[in-house]
């Protein structure tokens, strides 16, 4: 078993940040940590306990190589239309820096020494029509899981989705069967230090609303 950091449910809720400066590129990271996170995760709820989920794992450099390429290729479409902006001097503060770590992953993504992308079975090349919160409720929490389990044991990530403008490409690199849909990508690596804070967020009153809008 890997070393697991003195973090309180709480603490370990509130301090899994998105990390993309902070991620050691340099240091080697065991398949046998990811295994370990990977089975924490797959304790996710999933839709009548279904379990359709795939993870795949990619530590091969030139495979890692040919998906940062393509992730970066769409997010340079995504920094040209502009990014969001707020009125609020703080919150804009916030998410330019936001903007410039995710300029630096972008960058540094063919460095990042694992790649994890998490998958469901469809059963079909196509999504089902009507609602996706089943389908993608079945996968997501699994990742969330997965970014905790992480962070206990050291490990950075971050939440990326960008390279699913180019699904079709990476799914034929890697081997992805069309019955298989990608949700989520995450780089993987050690952390620089891991002294995380909770981020700023609104405050709670300004989205509670209790037994009406």
């Amino acid at each position: 078993m890997s070393d697991v950091l003195p973090l309180s449910p709480d603490e370990l809720l509130t301090t899994t940040r998105s990390v993309r400066r902070r991620l050691d590129l340099n240091r080697p990271v065991p398949i046998d940590a990811v295994r370990e996170a990977l089975e924490v995760a797959l304790q996710a709820p999933t839709g009548s306990n279904a379990q359709t989920w795939h993870w795949i794992v990619v530590t091969d450099p030139e495979k890692r190589a040919a998906i940062a390429a393509l992730y970066a290729r769409s997010f340079a479409r995504y920094r040209a239309s502009g990014g969001r902006t707020y009125a609020d001097p703080t919150r804009q503060a916030v998410q330019q820096r936001v903007s410039s770590s995710a300029d630096h992953l972008a960058e540094h993504m063919k460095d990042v020494p694992v790649l994890v992308i998490g998958a469901i079975f469809t059963g079909s090349e196509d999504f089902a029509p009507g609602s996706q919160a089943g389908l993608w409720g079945s996968l997501l929490p699994a990742a969330w899981s997965l970014q905790l389990a992480l962070r206990a044991r050291g490990l950075g990530s971050a939440w990326t989705t960008l390279h699913l403008a180019y699904e079709r490409e990476i799914a034929e690199l890697l081997g992805i069967p069309p019955t298989v849909r990608q949700g989520v990508l995450l780089p993987v690596a050690y952390t620089v230090g891991t002294d995380f804070r909770p981020a700023h967020r609104a405050p709670l009153d300004d989205v509670l609303h209790i037994d009406a809008w």
